[in-house]
């Protein structure tokens, strides 16, 4: 089967790459020219515009996109519409808000296309793991991509499925990454309360080992815990940063329209949040009214 990308960033390049090896047809397009250059050189097709990825592909041409959610999408298929033709498919492989895939799985109806949602998890790993992909869409294109979700994911049965309409595929993978905000933030209280305990002098990565074998808390998220605690035990270099994808807020926003508790989620997002203030005003705002009650010292800078 053929198969466009369009963002050729390690995910997108490694999901090609794994596309080429199951015996598919990729044409992949990114503004990159050395991730084109360098698709080409594995043995695919890298094109330097959209107008030759969609010459390459045979109708009714599908198009995965791994561009960035908002804006990006809407603007990438705004360009790739005068180009394609009805019955074509679109395919949003990236973190988009499940409310503007509605939309968009609407207007592409309107106009002839199909349109596809797969929330896409596996990051780095998944040319040699496989992705895990949650799709929504259509009955009809869904079944005619399987061959690509199927070659995609950790085995053809395994690791995939169409969970819904559209929408329905990127609001699981946005809870998916609220779930993955919980456990991770779990794990990293767990480590820091054991690093605290100096007098019992724990060996962090010891530990991790330990409990990736027979462990309740055993998982792949431990798994990668542990390597990354190998390499660098004491965390050195790094600063107290977190970044997220906006999709852990939206799993809060979500979870407080359904009236459903979801409060080890939502800490975890507003930790996120607090890794980003140096010395924040809310801390320093606490201690100048532990003082003012108690006379408790204040730590100056």
């Amino acid at each position: 089967m053929e198969l466009g990308i369009i963002g050729l960033g390690k995910m997108g390049f490694n999901m090609a790459e794994r596309l080429r090896l199951a015996g598919h047809k990729v044409v992949g397009f990114d503004f990159n020219k050395e991730a084109t250059a360098k698709l080409t050189a594995t043995g695919s097709i890298g094109v330097d515009s959209l107008e030759d990825l969609v010459k390459n592909l045979a109708a009714p041409r599908a198009v995965w996109l791994m561009v960035p959610s908002g804006d990006p999408v809407d603007q990438t298929i705004a360009k790739l519409e005068p180009l394609m033709q009805k019955g074509d498919t679109f395919i949003d492989g990236g973190n988009s808000n499940y409310k503007d895939t509605q939309r968009r799985h609407a207007e592409a109806a309107a106009k002839g296309f199909e349109f596809v949602d797969c929330g896409t998890s596996g990051g780095i790993w998944g040319l040699r793991e496989g992705y895990s992909m949650m799709v929504g869409g259509d009955k009809a294109p869904v079944e005619r991509l399987t061959p690509i979700f199927e070659a995609l994911a950790p085995a053809k049965d395994e690791g995939w499925g169409h969970v819904g309409p559209s929408g329905a595929g990127h609001f699981v993978k946005m809870v998916h990454n609220g779930i993955e905000y919980g456990l991770m933030e779990a794990y990293a209280e767990g480590f820091s309360i054991m690093k605290a305990k100096e007098t019992l002098n724990l060996d962090l990565v010891q530990i991790s080992e330990i409990w990736q074998k027979g462990s309740v808390v055993r998982s792949w998220l431990l798994d990668l815990t542990a390597d990354a605690l190998k390499k660098n035990p004491s965390l050195d270099g790094m600063e107290a940063y977190v970044p997220d994808s906006g999709e852990g807020r939206w799993t809060v926003f979500e979870a407080i329209d359904l009236d459903v508790s979801a409060p080890v989620i939502t800490e975890s997002l507003i930790r996120r949040l607090r890794s980003r203030e140096a010395n924040n005003f809310t801390d320093r705002m606490i201690s100048i009214m532990r003082n003012e009650f108690g006379g408790h010292a204040i730590k100056k800078s």
